[in-house]
C-alpha cells in the first residue's frame, strides 16, 4: 500500500455518495427523548415548545430557570439570596466533590432559586426547586433560602408562589437538614398570619420532609398531572406493610380525590391559573396609592 494512503482520512458521506453530514441545528431537531408513559420517541423540539411536556401529557423534569421563565413575565424575575451555598460541615464522604460537580453542571449554587417576579403583571415572591441539583433535596441552605423568602414576602406583603420538587431532606447534612422542616413551616405560618397568600405547586416528585413541611402548607395547592407526592417512598411502604401499593399510589390524582390538593393543572395552563389566583388574592402594598 502506498505510504500516502496509510494516513488518508476515511471517506465522508459525500464521498460515499450519501447525504451531507447534518448541521448542528439539524442534529438537534432529530434528537428525541422517550416518554415513560406513552413509550414514544418525542423530538426535543416538540418537548421544548410544549414546556417539556409530551403530547400524551407526561411532564418531564424542568430546569429551574426554564420554569421561572415559563411562569413569569419576561425580565421580571430578580433573584434573592443567590450567594448562599451549602458546605460539607459534617465531612460526609464525597459530598464536597458532589456539590462542586453539581454547581458546575447546573450553573446553580443550590437546589432552590428564590426571587421576586411578576406573573401576568401580578407581583409575587417565588421559589422554584431544582430537580437537577441533588433532586431538590432540602439541606440547610435550601431551608434557609425558603424561610428568608417567606420573611421577605411577609415584610413586603407579597404572595408566595412555590414550585416544589424534592426527594426529601438531604442526608449528607444530617439532623440540621431535618431541622429545616420546622424552620420553613414557622416562616410559612408567620407569612400567613399577616394575611398573605401562599400558592404551592407540586411537581414530580415531591417527597419526604419537603412534603411534610412547606410543600403542603399552601392556602391553595396545585399539582402537575401524574406527580408523585408523599412522605415515605412506595418501596419503603411496601416493605413496612408487606403489601404492594396500588399503581396510582401517591399520585397527584389520588391527592385530589382525597382533598389533599385543590386542582391538577397541566403545565400549559399553569401560568394562567396561577395569575388568576394571584389576582383573586391580591393585596396592595403599603407604598401603593389608595392605602
Amino acid at each position: 500500500m502506498p505510504l500516502g494512503l496509510r494516513f488518508r482520512k476515511p471517506k465522508n458521506e459525500l464521498e460515499q455518495g450519501g447525504r451531507p453530514p447534518a448541521r448542528p441545528a439539524e442534529r438537534a431537531s432529530e434528537m428525541t427523548r422517550k416518554c415513560p408513559d406513552c413509550g414514544k420517541e418525542i423530538p426535543l423540539g416538540v418537548l421544548w415548545e410544549g414546556g417539556d411536556t409530551c403530547p400524551c401529557g407526561h411532564c418531564f423534569p424542568m430546569r429551574v430557570r426554564r420554569r421561572v421563565a415559563f411562569l413569569t413575565d419576561p425580565d421580571s424575575f430578580t433573584e434573592l439570596f443567590g450567594a448562599l451555598e451549602s458546605r460539607d460541615f459534617l465531612g460526609f464522604p464525597g459530598y464536597a466533590k458532589k456539590l462542586r460537580n453539581l454547581r458546575e453542571s447546573t450553573g446553580e449554587r443550590e437546589a432552590v432559586l428564590c426571587g421576586e417576579a411578576r406573573i401576568e403583571g401580578h407581583a409575587c415572591a417565588l421559589f422554584v426547586m431544582d430537580p437537577y441539583f441533588l433532586m431538590g433535596s432540602m439541606g440547610t441552605v435550601v431551608g434557609e433560602k425558603i424561610a428568608r423568602l417567606f420573611e421577605y414576602a411577609a415584610q413586603k406583603r407579597l404572595p408566595v408562589v412555590g414550585c416544589a420538587v424534592s426527594g426529601g431532606a438531604r442526608m449528607q447534612e444530617g439532623i440540621l437538614s431535618l431541622m429545616q422542616m420546622a424552620k420553613t413551616s414557622a416562616a410559612v405560618k408567620r407569612h400567613g398570619d399577616g394575611g398573605n397568600f401562599y400558592l404551592a405547586l407540586l411537581t414530580d416528585p415531591t417527597m419526604g420532609g419537603v412534603t411534610a413541611s412547606f410543600a403542603m402548607q399552601g392556602d391553595i395547592i396545585l399539582a402537575e398531572p401524574g406527580a408523585t407526592v408523599g412522605f415515605a417512598g412506595a418501596r419503603v411502604v411496601e416493605q413496612t406493610v408487606r403489601k404492594k401499593p396500588p399503581a396510582d399510589f401517591q399520585k397527584a390524582e389520588v391527592l385530589l380525590a382525597h382533598g389533599f390538593a385543590d386542582a391538577i393543572v397541566p403545565r400549559a395552563g399553569q401560568r394562567r391559573v396561577v395569575a388568576s389566583l394571584l389576582a383573586i388574592h391580591e393585596r396592595r402594598r403599603p407604598d401603593e396609592k389608595g392605602l
